[in-house]
């Protein structure tokens, strides 16, 4: 796994939601761990592919992004759609992290390609996502404590 960062606004606490209802799974589906907090890609990928969602497509700059930890399969790079757009999502106060495209960043950025399509996500686009309740939870303690 390759976690990027990029910093930008700031946003404000968060209130949880007593009626959280965990994102289901199935079992092909693809899911993108950060600590406790476990996201379904699929179930993302399929929202924003669909005509109810509201997040626009970017183009994010390569370079605003810097390695924090590296595990690439350099066997899958030169599969990667470079069209297909990666996922940042505002995972804490401020920051962002790719939590979908790690390969296609990589290739871009040993191609010196200088901008990928991109969606950006705000807390309020991604928390519904999440596939744990208690990690729902966790996750607005941790974002409130970063404000």
């Amino acid at each position: 796994m390759v976690n990027f960062v990029m910093r930008c606004e700031v946003s404000a606490k968060l209130k949880p939601d007593k009626h959280f209802v965990p994102c289901e799974t199935d079992d092909n589906d693809e899911i993108f761990m950060n600590g406790i907090f476990h996201y379904n890609i699929s179930k993302l990928i399929s929202k924003l592919n669909s005509k109810t969602s509201d997040v626009a497509l970017i183009e994010m700059n390569v370079a605003d992004f810097c390695y924090t930890y590296s595990r690439i399969h350099e066997e899958h790079i030169d599969s990667v759609d470079l069209k297909k757009p990666v996922i940042l999502a505002e995972i804490a106060p401020s920051r962002y992290n790719l939590i979908d495209g790690n390969h296609r960043l990589e290739k871009a950025k040993r191609l010196g390609l200088r901008t990928l399509p991109c969606y950006k996500l705000t807390v309020y686009q991604h928390l519904p996502f999440l596939i744990d309740k208690i990690a729902y939870e966790s996750y607005i303690e941790y974002w409130n404590s970063k404000i």
